[in-house]
């Protein structure tokens, strides 16, 4: 059984900073590409940043300058540095990864519970 668990969520000022972390766990064999949604109220759940197992990044133009997607393969973590935040980032957080598990039939992603970004204007 694979865990994506998240942390760091917070309510922040307009400008202000926050990283968000995420750590995958259970009979992992392999994690390809991981990544970081949200979903505000109202809206469609969006990429916002992912990573591949070699380093390769994908940001969404709005987050561009801004985030920095990191991971660590060896411990199966995968953090968002969120800088210069604006109320627009308001949203739930979703840590997302591509995972090969013990007894489970190739890659399949895998999601956690979400953790809640509020920034204040």
């Amino acid at each position: 059984q694979v865990q994506l668990v998240e942390s760091g969520g917070d309510l922040v000022q307009a400008g202000g900073s926050l990283k968000l972390s995420c750590v995958a766990s259970g009979s992992i064999i392999s994690i390809n590409a991981m990544g970081w949604y949200r979903q505000a109220p109202g809206k469609q759940r969006e990429l916002v940043a992912a990573v591949t197992s070699g380093g390769g990044t994908n940001y969404a133009d709005s987050v561009k300058g801004r985030f920095t997607i990191s991971r660590d393969n060896a411990k199966h973590t995968v953090d968002l540095q969120m800088n210069s935040l604006k109320p627009e980032d308001t949203a739930v957080y979703y840590c997302n990864a591509g995972i090969l598990a013990m007894a489970v039939a190739g890659f399949r992603p895998y999601w956690g519970q979400g953790t809640q970004v509020v920034v204040s204007s």
